[in-house]
Formats: structure tokens, C-alpha cells, sequence
């Protein structure tokens, strides 16, 4: 199955869904860049000055999946949402190529631009004004997804899928969470 997965292009994309002030659903691809096991969450890293910043900053709960069609397999992730600590965040800003890291500081992203040109020409004002290295900017950053709930979905033929569920209470601890025992549950496809 590794194997299988490996083949897999953007493995690691996942839809995240996030719910607007006004109740509005909102879903978008976004890249996985890490996950702690032990302690049930995942990251991922935008502007968040963004869409979904905003959604997260009023509403800090959100939904994932991810799907790979190559081998049946899908995973839906539900749960609350913190900031990654800055140190993660200084430390994923820098691992990014200096390219990826212009234009992230030249983006307001999700705000409006005259053209594709004018975005272009403040990536590369962005590169001149920080040649020795851009810095990460304070609106950008990690977020959490610590799951309270993860469903797998395995294909099978004859659509007599495989479905589990598994689902936990979160505790907070300030910044961050305490994950009681998983309970699994056999769902029917």
C-alpha cells in the first residue's frame, strides 16, 4: 500500500471546509505539511489575512478530506482549529523556496488586483527589497486541526465498502488540546 501511495501525485492535498461569519460553507485544497500522531492534529500553512483565515479567526472548527482515487481510499477529518506555534511557522517559512516565499509575502491573498502583471510586479519589488532572505510575515502562518472525529472510507468491490469511524473529546490546554481515548465505530457505506 505504501507503494501505491507513494505513485500518488499531491498525496498530501486535502480539501479544508471552514464556515463564513454568515454561515456560508467554504472549501478549498490545501497542502498537508505535518501531523503529529500522538497528538491528533495536522498543519497546514496560509496567509491568515486570507478567506479562510478570517472564517478560522470566527469559526475555529473545520472539516478535511482527503482522497485518493488511485486506491480507494478516503479520509474525513473533523475537529477544532488553533495557530501553530511561530517557531513552526518561522521554521516551515524557511524550509519553502526563497521563490514560494516572495510571492507569499507579496500576496494579500484573497483581496482584489487590477491584473496578473500588477501581482507579478510586487513579487519582484518583494524579492529587490529582501534579496538577503524574506522574512515571514505576521499575517502568515500555521494552523492546527486537531481531530475529534476521523473517518476512513476503503472502496470495495460490489460498493460493499469499508467504512470506520473514530471519534474522541477534546480538552483545551491554553493553546492547544488534550485528546481523550479514540471510541471506533463499523459505519455502513
Amino acid at each position: 500500500m505504501q507503494e501505491a501511495f507513494a505513485s500518488i501525485r499531491n498525496a498530501h492535498a486535502m480539501t479544508l471546509a471552514t464556515v463564513e461569519p454568515d454561515g456560508r460553507p467554504s472549501a478549498r485544497m490545501v497542502l498537508c505539511r505535518g501531523f503529529d500522531r500522538q497528538a491528533g492534529w495536522l498543519v497546514f500553512y496560509t496567509d491568515r489575512e486570507s478567506a479562510k483565515g478570517r472564517a478560522l479567526a470566527t469559526t475555529p472548527r473545520a472539516a478535511l478530506v482527503f482522497h485518493w482515487d488511485a486506491v480507494e481510499r478516503q479520509v474525513r477529518i473533523e475537529g477544532l482549529v488553533t495557530r501553530a506555534p511561530d517557531a513552526d511557522s518561522d521554521a516551515y517559512w524557511l524550509s519553502r523556496p526563497i521563490e514560494a516565499r516572495h510571492a507569499a509575502a507579496a500576496s494579500e491573498q484573497s483581496r482584489p488586483i487590477a491584473s496578473r502583471a500588477d501581482f507579478l510586479r510586487k513579487i519582484e519589488e518583494t524579492a529587490t527589497r529582501f534579496a538577503g532572505g524574506t522574512p515571514r510575515p505576521q499575517r502568515w502562518g500555521g494552523y492546527r486541526v486537531w481531530a475529534e472525529r476521523v473517518e476512513l472510507w476503503v472502496g470495495q468491490p460490489a460498493r460493499a465498502h469499508d467504512r470506520a469511524l473514530w471519534t474522541r473529546a477534546l480538552t483545551q490546554l491554553g493553546d492547544s488540546y488534550a485528546g481523550g481515548p479514540w471510541t471506533v465505530t463499523r459505519l455502513q457505506p
